[in-house]
């Protein structure tokens, strides 16, 4: 008889938060088995994992745990079927820190550029919009204009600008004319040296739109040269002493020879233009026009051999070529308002790039080899790769993953890629070959019109400002000099106090309580309304706003949800007591597995609750029973079951502290915009769950399902990741 596989992690508080090293952990193990060094994770386990008929992860890109709980009704399967849930730290090269580096990914220089061995590594999917030059311009091809910096673009990359203190005193070329898609374009390369003064010009080269050399001029500095930066300017002291030409010299030479409507190209050109000092209207900045996520710029060597297949910069010359620089930036904005967008972004920069690299290691590390017995011992061996790709060991066990999706997640071979139109074609083409793979990546996606930063902003502030309301009740009417002592002890029994504040609007005082976690906040409204505290009988209810007429539906969903199984809140402990002396008073109770002490995170302080999960349903049921009412330290227990999964203690108490300023402007202008995309964004996050229902009953018994919602890395800051595990029939039917 086939065993039946099992899953089990006890992901309570602290211990719920994953790393993407864990996360690999468990996907390497889960693919492996023991062979290839693979071993048991740190922070769950698989039983039998020999009798795994699979391993499936759908990866919902670009979504994080925000998506998740804001939208946590519409997520109907997912939670009642996913019994372990973690935070998942966002990661800048998901794929990457997932899976493991790509070790066999090989760079070739061939005429259109780097490559890699498979042609498979180029992204060819129409459907790029996740990436940042598609993000930033659109997929269509576009004028000249249409990528020239704005004076605010200017402004925040450090270029000069008119009326500036930082450009007092410098030179404007006057070219002051309407520019057009048909202005002519010049490349423009400075290398500096360092002077008293700073950083001087000691070489200037512009080059037409036809890379026809029109500058290419030495500058002797008006200071003292402290270092002339040899190395990468190419200029020594020896040929600057015959010098003549000045800086103003140069100024008037560029005035004179650049058209009024003329465009400068130049890679990182502020830093020319600051030590031109010069100020020029229009510019295209081909370190911007090649846009990477979080700020990172591709460098001009790297973008002109997997571009335009040209070697710049190369170790045998001494120092830079200006003119070799000015013209490969020029032919790369040519390049890039020539073939478009698109084109640009199914090159696949990032994955070029990571394969440029791990050449790099593996020559280097080829290099250091020892040549004689015994030499071993006295050379430090070069660090190894962060983490091989497992992916190439599966292919060793006969197995070929598959991946499904819309973006550009390739292995350079090593998968079965299937690049679709939509989240439909994804779902159809993963019903018919999930089953054939043992290995198997599918990836969803939002449209970039979800993707706005106002929208993560406005989403944020919606979770925030909802999550504040259900940690918010009111109580009273208390008669006009109650004793507030009592009110916070009789309230501070239920859990752990954020704020309390009097209310004075109202014709008799009532008191508003924040409290910490969602639990306390229902057991102070289901155990203290029409209680007598403080003298009076009182009424406790929370705020009735329109987000807040959905809440008891909600907290009806959240106690049903299959991670809250097993798990009770208790409330009045003594602060002083530790996790040890928890463990001691509640070791009578059966079948208990796990015991969360929750703690401030500023101050390391432990809260007055606890959360106990329990192996069986039925004993943390009878626990209930047990501790309400229970005496412990000469305190009266309070307990309810559990409301919050574990996981999310952390993420609480950081929306609970802060201060809601993030992105409230955007949030409140964007009102009305941001409301039609959270309706079609409902709409969406219920066709996922949908989606992910379909695929998940079409799975074979004993499958490891993970799903995954990555994080958002945006200007708003990072948002957490969440990930749903599971494995198929491990004691429950798909719903």
């Amino acid at each position: 008889q086939e065993k039946s596989c099992r899953l089990s992690a006890a992901l309570l508080g602290e211990d719920s938060e994953i790393s993407q090293d864990q996360l690999y952990e468990l996907l390497k193990y889960a693919a492996l088995g023991k062979c290839h060094n693979a071993a048991q994770p740190s922070w769950c386990r698989i039983y039998h994992q020999s009798h795994l008929a699979g391993v499936v992860v759908v990866v919902l890109h670009e979504m994080s745990q925000l998506h998740f709980y804001r939208f946590y009704l519409q997520f109907k399967h997912l939670r009642k079927v996913f019994r372990h849930r973690f935070t998942l730290a966002p990661s800048t090269n998901f794929p990457v820190s997932l899976y493991g580096e790509g070790t066999n990914l090989k760079p070739q220089n061939t005429p259109q550029g780097l490559t890699s061995t498979s042609s498979e590594c180029i992204t060819k999917s129409s459907d790029l919009q996740c990436d940042p030059i598609i993000r930033r311009y659109g997929g269509k091809k576009q004028g000249l204009t249409s990528y020239t910096l704005t004076l605010e673009e200017q402004r925040k990359n450090g270029y000069p600008i008119e009326g500036s203190p930082r450009s007092k005193g410098y030179i404007s070329t006057e070219c002051d004319q309407q520019r057009t898609d048909s202005s002519p374009l010049f490349g423009l390369d400075c290398e500096m040296c360092l002077t008293a003064k700073g950083n001087e010009v000691t070489r200037v080269s512009l080059v037409d739109a036809r890379g026809q050399c029109l500058l290419n001029e030495l500058v002797k500095p008006e200071s003292r040269v402290v270092n002339y930066c040899t190395r990468f300017s190419g200029v020594t002291k020896k040929m600057l002493l015959p010098v003549k030409t000045r800086l103003s010299d140069i100024q008037t030479r560029l005035k004179k020879m650049l058209p009024h409507d003329a465009v400068l190209v130049g890679h990182s050109l502020n830093f020319d233009l600051q030590a031109l000092e010069m100020i020029h209207p229009s510019v295209i900045d081909t370190s911007l026009l090649f846009a990477r996520n979080e700020g990172r710029k591709f460098k001009l060597k790297f973008l002109a051999k997997a571009v335009l297949g040209k070697e710049i910069q190369c170790e045998q010359k001494l120092g830079h070529d200006p003119t070799e620089d000015a013209r490969a930036a020029l032919e790369l904005a040519q390049f890039f308002i020539e073939q478009g967008p698109t084109k640009v972004a199914e090159l696949n920069l990032e994955m070029l790039l990571t394969a440029e690299k791990l050449a790099e290691v593996s020559q280097n590390k080829a290099a250091l080899q020892p040549q004689g017995c015994g030499f071993q011992e006295q050379l430090n061996e070069p660090p190894p790769l962060s983490k091989p790709c497992f992916l190439d060991c599966l292919q060793v066990t006969g197995q070929k993953p598959l991946l499904l999706g819309r973006q550009g997640l390739d292995f350079s071979g090593l998968c079965q890629s299937n690049l679709s139109t939509s989240n439909k074609q994804i779902l159809q083409r993963a019903l018919e070959n999930v089953p054939l793979s043992k290995f198997s990546i599918i990836q969803f996606s939002l449209g970039p019109e979800y993707l706005a930063s106002h929208i993560h902003a406005g989403l944020y502030e919606k979770v925030r400002s909802k999550l504040t309301d259900m940690l918010t009740i009111y109580a009273g009417p208390f008669e006009e000099n109650f004793c507030m002592k009592s009110v916070k002890k009789e309230f501070g029994r239920c859990g752990p106090i954020q704020s309390l504040t009097v209310v004075t609007e109202t014709f008799q005082p009532y008191v508003c309580i924040q409290y910490e976690v969602l639990e306390a906040a229902q057991l102070a409204v289901e155990s203290l309304n029409g209680a007598e505290v403080a003298g009076s009988c009182i009424k406790v209810q929370r705020p009735v706003t329109a987000t807040m007429l959905d809440c008891n539906v909600l907290i009806k969903e959240l106690e049903l949800d299959v991670e809250n199984e097993g798990v009770i809140y208790v409330a009045g402990l003594k602060n002083s007591l530790t996790e040890k002396d928890l463990q001691e008073e509640f070791s009578q109770l059966k079948d208990l597995e796990t015991l969360f002490l929750p703690k401030d995170l500023q101050s390391g302080k432990h809260r007055n609750c606890c959360f106990l999960k329990f192996q069986k349903t039925q004993s943390a049921v009878a626990a209930l029973e047990a501790i309400n009412g229970w005496t412990m330290k000469g305190r009266e227990l309070r307990s309810r079951n559990a409301l919050a999964p574990g996981h999310l203690w952390r993420w609480i108490w950081q929306m609970n502290h802060s201060n809601g300023k993030q992105g409230k402007h955007i949030f409140y202008e964007k009102m009305e915009q941001l409301s039609d995309s959270e309706q079609d964004l409902r709409k969406k996050m219920k066709k996922f769950d949908h989606h992910i229902k379909k695929l998940y009953r079409s799975l074979q018994n004993n499958t490891l399902c993970i799903v995954l919602f990555p994080g958002v890395n945006s200007t708003h800051g990072a948002q957490s990741g969440l990930g749903l595990m599971g494995i198929k029939d491990e004691g429950r039917s798909a719903c």
